[in-house]
């Protein structure tokens, strides 16, 4: 698409740096539950912007009052896990929680560290210059997706431009839907390899524990969930944070010290995962009836988006929450979203982060900006906010 045929910046999406676009800091002081007329999603009507962490808070928990599903959104949205309302949502979260467990995600931490030792190991032998998104971000959550799905990863090339087409909010409707096409058609025959033959991946345990109790269509929404909120996600948080370490080297030197186990590196990685934040928005709810958000009438039908960046930077959370600062005392932030629909695969995630952002530090520990910061490119107008590259040196 030439720039005139680009859509326009939804204010759902707009980011200024690392932070959130102005407009949405202003909506919070000034009118926290706004009605707006905007594009989004390939659509253009009016929602109910929320933006402080209250609200945003109630609307995510409140499953009998906001409902996931609308039929409009069902283009570009496939009926998956994300877009159930319960019953449904309930029996296939109760199935899919156990993969999520603490012991499972500790069980998945040597093949997360061998990887990212592996990849660092490249970086260093091509060195001293890198993309690290192209080197380390990208590779490294999307690995580790694949070989939690049974994925070969002669496949992996394939899934990163799915992903990223899907999520692309400057691309064409037909384009996203494309992309989406050939992604389920892939899960759906990998689904049907595992019901032959289940292995010890995901997929395979699933079909051997449960058996006939989770579909195939079941099966193939969770695998291209995890699919794009397993690694997109991850990948530009590890971008991201360590953009934000390096603009701010006496946190990164704490985080670079720290034991690998512990209250620093935690910290740190609720700390990155708050103030980043890099799904900008919960899908849109539709009330189910006439209600309030904040004080605000809300008619029955009409759409609500909760903007999860600004809710994260709220000063009803504390003082100094457009800082970065690793030894916060914890906030409960909204980066997983929250109630119900919380992010089943959130464990993983920080998982990854805590190997991740540790191991670089100490491995490189003269990482640096490869380029002016004002020239490193972001991802703009999409469903994932981060970065389309990383030029470092160390």
């Amino acid at each position: 698409m030439s720039e005139q045929e680009l859509p326009p910046i939804s204010i759902f999406y707009r980011r200024d740096g690392l932070d959130p676009g102005p407009a949405l800091g202003e909506a919070q002081q000034r009118d926290p539950v706004r009605r707006v007329r905007d594009f989004w999603l390939h659509r253009t009507g009016e929602y109910w912007l929320v933006t402080r962490h209250a609200d945003v808070r109630r609307v995510l928990a409140d499953q009998g009052t906001f409902a996931m599903y609308d039929p409009e959104r069902a283009p570009v949205l496939p009926n998956e896990l994300l877009n159930m309302d319960p019953p449904e949502h309930t029996r296939l979260r109760h199935v899919l929680t156990p993969e999520f467990t603490g012991r499972r995600i500790r069980a998945l931490e040597p093949m997360i560290r061998t990887l990212a030792d592996e990849l660092i190991d490249a970086m260093e032998s091509r060195g001293p210059a890198a993309d690290l998104m192209a080197d380390f971000a990208l590779p490294l959550p999307l690995g580790v997706i694949c070989a939690l799905l049974g994925v070969p990863d002669l496949d992996q090339a394939r899934f990163h431009h799915w992903s990223r087409t899907t999520l692309d909010l400057g691309a064409t409707l037909e384009e996203r839907i494309a992309a989406g096409r050939e992604t389920h058609a892939y899960m759906a025959d990998l689904v049907a390899e595992k019901r032959r033959s289940p292995d010890d991946a995901m997929i395979g345990m699933l079909v051997r524990e449960h058996g006939g109790a989770v579909s195939d269509s079941e099966l193939v929404g969770v695998a291209e969930l995890l699919l794009l909120a397993g690694h997109v996600t991850v990948s530009n948080t590890i971008g991201l944070g360590v953009l934000a370490l390096l603009a701010h080297p006496e946190q990164a030197d704490r985080l670079r010290a720290a034991a690998d186990t512990g209250p620093v590196v935690e910290g740190a990685v609720e700390e990155l995962l708050r103030y980043l934040a890099v799904s900008s928005t919960a899908l849109a709810r539709t009330a189910r009836c006439d209600t309030e958000i904040g004080g605000v009438p809300v008619k029955a039908g009409e759409q609500v988006v909760c903007q999860l960046p600004v809710a994260n930077r709220d000063p009803a959370l504390g003082a100094g929450m457009d800082r970065l600062d690793i030894g916060r005392a914890p906030v409960s932030h909204l980066t997983f979203g929250h109630g119900p629909h919380h992010c089943l695969g959130a464990p993983l995630a920080r998982a990854e982060l805590r190997i991740a952002l540790p191991a670089l530090l100490r491995r490189l520990p003269g990482l640096a900006l490869g380029c002016p910061v004002e020239e490193v490119p972001y991802r703009v107008n999409n469903e994932v906010y981060g970065l389309h590259a990383l030029p470092v040196t160390w």
